[in-house]
């Protein structure tokens, strides 16, 4: 179950960090008023218990524009420990942060994917069987990881079946990244 004493902060930082992007930008506040967007923890774990267990499934729970054409939007991910991910780099200035709910595993970022391609549906996303150069960390339930757009990253080691959500911050129209 999410701990809420951690994701109203985690969510909150970046709600305020897309709020911010352009602030310099932007001479006069925005005219249109936005209600604020609640996400229980309750219904985020019955989403992620929905997700299918026999592949990796990472499924958007709700996407909303904030200002000046940024968005926020959170997935939920399900990463089964016998199911081997690719590593991922996509192409874009979306800003993912995972806050890991069950499960261990060891994620890998930075470095490069020596045998990378561009896939489709939407070419912005480079995938390959693993990283070379990046950064290891043992991660589990709490944990919070931010990989910036361009930031290579691959679960090179699940140790459990790993649940976690992924906040997305960036363009608003360039959210849906898979």
């Amino acid at each position: 179950m999410i701990e809420k004493i951690f994701l109203i902060p985690v969510l909150a930082i970046f709600l305020f960090g897309c709020e911010t992007m352009h602030l310099s930008d932007r001479s006069s506040p925005p005219t249109e008023k936005r209600g604020a967007t609640y996400l229980f923890a309750t219904d985020i774990d019955k989403f992620i218990a929905a997700l299918p267990q026999d592949a990796v499934s990472d499924k958007k729970i709700q996407v909303e524009e904030v200002i000046d054409d940024n968005g926020v939007g959170l997935y939920g991910v399900y990463r089964p420990n016998d199911v081997h991910g690719k590593a991922n780099l996509h192409h874009i200035a979306t800003t993912e942060t995972y806050y890991i709910l069950k499960g261990h595993g060891t994620l890998v970022t930075g470095g490069i994917i020596p045998d990378g391609v561009l896939t489709p549906p939407n070419n912005i996303t480079i995938k390959g069987t693993s990283i070379v150069g990046g950064v290891s960390h043992n991660v589990g339930p709490g944990d919070v990881i931010i990989i910036p757009g361009y930031t290579a990253h691959w679960w090179s080691e699940l140790d459990e079946n790993l649940s976690y959500i992924s906040f997305r911050t960036g363009p608003y129209s360039k959210i849906d990244i898979h």
